[in-house]
């Protein structure tokens, strides 16, 4: 999704932004996220960003560990995003569609007045996340392909074969990775892959993994 304002460095966000600590949630530059804001802490935090004017939101993984506390440290390295799409749903609730711009690092967290956290963060680590389509000569597609035809036939599931070969690389390997089942940890290291090739052989190696652990014995081939 296009978004109506363009962000070409780390000077065109803010340095202070509200983060949002949800486990298994991941954003990634370009991606959509869609997200059910109920919580009256997390209203107040999107009216904020609408009030400010830039409608930026972190979204930030707990430590694994502490994913279920009260009050999660949060992980190094989260992913800006921009409220592109909201609704209101008549019963209390948000329902949006948050963009991502670019990912950041945490510098240090404020000891905030409002219910919901905030951090001073550092844009410039992932300058690149600015420019899109970085990186995707260098991915194995046809493997990346070949994990998820794989995935989806040990999961009885099917996908729209048509869209997915029309889909530039970026936005299939990040839309890959937001919508995997992995785990907070899994995520947390696709998020901070340091390039495209890297994030789409990380995401491969997950799902062969994965899949290896949920084969059964009896579907193994015979040893020779």
């Amino acid at each position: 999704m296009a978004m109506n304002t363009v962000y070409r460095g780390p000077a065109d966000l803010p340095d202070v932004i509200a983060v949002f600590p949800l486990p298994g949630a991941l954003l990634l530059p370009r991606g959509q996220l869609p997200l059910n804001i109920f919580e009256p802490r997390y209203l107040a935090m999107i009216d904020d960003a609408f009030t400010a004017g830039h409608r930026i939101i972190g979204m930030v993984q707990p430590i694994p560990a502490e994913e279920d506390a009260k009050r999660p440290t949060l992980s190094d390295v989260g992913c800006a995003g921009r409220v592109t799409q909201i609704a209101e749903t008549g019963d209390g609730r948000y329902m949006l569609s948050l963009t991502g711009i670019a990912r950041f690092r945490i510098d240090s967290e404020l000891a905030a007045v409002t219910a919901y956290r905030q951090a001073k963060v550092d844009f410039q680590p992932y300058a690149g996340d600015f420019e899109a389509r970085v990186g995707e000569d260098a991915v194995d597609r046809d493997g990346l392909l070949k994990a998820l035809q794989e995935f989806l036939d040990a999961n009885n599931m099917e996908a729209d074969w048509d869209g997915i070969r029309r889909a530039p690389t970026e936005a299939l390997v990040n839309a890959l990775c937001m919508m995997s089942p992995w785990g907070v940890r899994e995520k947390q290291a696709l998020l901070e892959a340091p390039d495209l090739k890297t994030r789409a052989a990380l995401l491969v190696a997950v799902t062969e993994v994965a899949l290896a652990k949920d084969q059964s014995p009896d579907d193994k081939a015979p040893l020779n």
